[in-house]
């Protein structure tokens, strides 16, 4: 074995958008990167369909100007053939996305490169043609102390590093190494995809949307790309469809999943496969811990969910930002870097869950389709789910908005269970808007009752210190914890000074004075209508259950 010379503070296996995202992040705090990647760029990959979610993170990288000088096909929604329906239907991101209308269709060979020059540019030491074999874990102390690999000349070296950053995709060297890899039992799933040229694009402003197509044996997509090429594939059940193509081979088993697909084969009338085809196996998996003493999982080194609603780059993306704060918290600050790592992990699983669970409540609304794919996939009245308020919660409410959450709803025939939580949720929340507002106004005529009236938190909810993102690291911090948010979300000093002073007896008038106590005399309007935009965010979402005397 010749030894390396090098020893940079960070080693990150992989140049895929989450080891780049990781690396350009850490390289802008000016931490000594070495990226190792087995490839050379360009290289296939698939998942070229991107969200709206994505395009902060390619500004704060520095490369949106690049993605979009690429000639990449703006994505504005996506149309389905799916639930009740038969017909096409479009949902769009603007419909709950003012600010980022649009995401990007992208050729994954050109944006994966742009993204690793891009970190090239930052300062990041990247070699590509270098295989990692290992990753060196300390005997004694199981801390990670850098990783052994095969340089592009075929010799082994080895580096030392304080922190290694494991985003060597669905490999995942390190999840096998630690055995740390779960697979999803709801989503055994197999793709069969390839590239074709002349497949029709879909009418008018549809016509750079994403196409899916649901039929008695899985799904198909269809993306148009701007080389001319569309990525079109389908997705079976594993077992069966291994079986498939075993007996047909991969380019007659993908041909034969358009024929149950009128709307797909009408489009592919034309078309020609130019590239392909390529078969992906049981993907969906989650590794059952992230981040450890001296390393950190992110992109498909984690997890990974199905690709129903495009999530994949998008979680790469925020993995990478996410572990490099993680890293930059570890190396500057030790002692906060156990509560960082929970950090990680809870907000990465959050944004997993929410894609997991979003696709299980798809999956089970497709009544329309008949087959064993739709049988083996589908939830009966919530079974085998969270509560339904929590799987309502966890899927739509308080989420950021992909601009898909209502199509389950308006489309598909959800689990009863969880339309009635829905609608519960719902009329509650407009029941508590009204009523408060209506306090508003009777005190503001001089009516004193919601002054005198004494909030209830309800069960669940308090305000813990923990480690919170920051800028590019992790400080410590204060979350607001519920039933339904147990991993807690950041909260202002006024919400966790309020929380901490709301016990069922406290009147609002008074919580508005004990503010008004620590404040300046010169803020107290100020202070007070904080306190009520605050009581009434509170109220209308049921972290305060009730208001006695209200």
């Amino acid at each position: 074995m010749t030894h390396s010379h090098s020893s940079p503070d960070v080693v990150v296996i992989g140049g895929g958008p989450a080891g780049s995202t990781t690396s350009t992040m850490l390289a802008s705090q000016g931490l000594n990167v070495l990226l190792l990647e087995r490839e050379k760029f360009p290289r296939d990959h698939v998942g070229e369909s991107m969200l709206p979610a994505s395009v902060p993170v390619l500004q704060e990288l520095g490369v949106l100007d690049q993605v979009e000088e690429a000639g990449f096909l703006h994505k504005y929604g996506a149309t389905m053939v799916w639930g009740t329906d038969q017909q096409p239907w479009s949902w769009y991101f603007e419909e709950t996305n003012t600010r980022y209308p649009h995401s990007y269709q992208v050729w994954r060979p050109r944006f994966d490169q742009i993204l690793l020059e891009n970190s090239r540019a930052h300062g990041v030491d990247v070699r590509e043609g270098h295989r990692v074999i290992d990753v060196v874990i300390d005997s004694q102390s199981g801390r990670a102390t850098g990783v052994r690999y095969i340089d592009d000349a075929g010799v082994e070296r080895e580096s030392t590093a304080s922190f290694v950053v494991d985003a060597s995709g669905q490999g995942g060297l390190l999840s096998s190494k630690l055995r740390l890899r779960d697979w999803d039992p709801f989503f055994r799933n197999l793709a069969v995809y390839g590239y074709f040229t002349g497949s029709k694009r879909l009418p008018g402003r549809d016509s750079t949307n994403i196409f899916i197509e649901a039929h008695p044996r899985g799904w198909l997509w269809n993306i148009p790309l701007h080389t001319g090429w569309a990525s079109i594939g389908a997705v079976v059940d594993s077992e069966s469809g291994q079986r498939g193509v075993g007996e047909q081979g991969l380019r007659k088993f993908l041909e034969n999943q358009f024929s149950g697909a009128p709307h797909m084969s009408a489009m592919l009338e034309d078309a020609e496969m130019v590239s392909g085809p390529f078969i992906l196996k049981d993907w969906s998996y989650v590794c059952r811990r992230l981040a450890g003493d001296g390393y950190v999982l992110a992109g498909d080194a984690a997890c990974f969910v199905d690709p129903l609603f495009s999530s994949g780059v998008h979680l790469a993306l925020m993995s990478g930002v996410l572990a490099a704060a993680y890293v930059a918290t570890a190396l500057k600050d030790p002692g906060l870097a156990h509560a960082a790592a929970g950090a990680y992990q809870e907000l990465y699983f959050k944004e997993y869950s929410h894609f997991r669970e979003l696709a299980r409540l798809f999956y089970s609304s497709n009544l329309a389709s008949e087959g064993y794919f739709w049988e083996a996939r589908r939830l009966l009245n919530g079974e085998d789910m969270f509560s339904p308020r929590h799987s309502f919660i966890q899927a739509v409410a308080g989420q950021p908005p992909r601009g898909y959450e209502r199509a389950v709803l308006e489309k598909g025939e959800p689990p009863e269970d969880f339309v009635t939580s829905v609608r519960e949720v719902e009329s509650q929340r407009v029941a508590r808007r009204v009523r408060w507002e209506e306090a508003m106004a009777d005190a503001r005529a001089g009516d004193a009752r919601l002054l005198a009236a004494a909030p209830r938190l309800a069960d669940g909810v308090g305000v813990q210190r923990k480690a919170v993102l920051g800028e590019g690291e992790f400080v410590w911090g204060t979350v607001l914890t519920t039933v339904s948010q147990p991993e807690g979300t950041p909260a202002s000093g006024l919400v966790a000074r309020l929380v901490s002073m709301i016990d069922g007896n406290a009147s609002v008038g008074e919580l508005m004075a004990n503010v008004r106590a620590q404040g300046h005399v010169d803020q107290a309007a100020m202070l007070d209508r904080s306190v009520l935009a605050t009581l009434q965010i509170l109220y209308v979402d049921g972290t305060i259950e009730s208001i006695r005397g209200l």
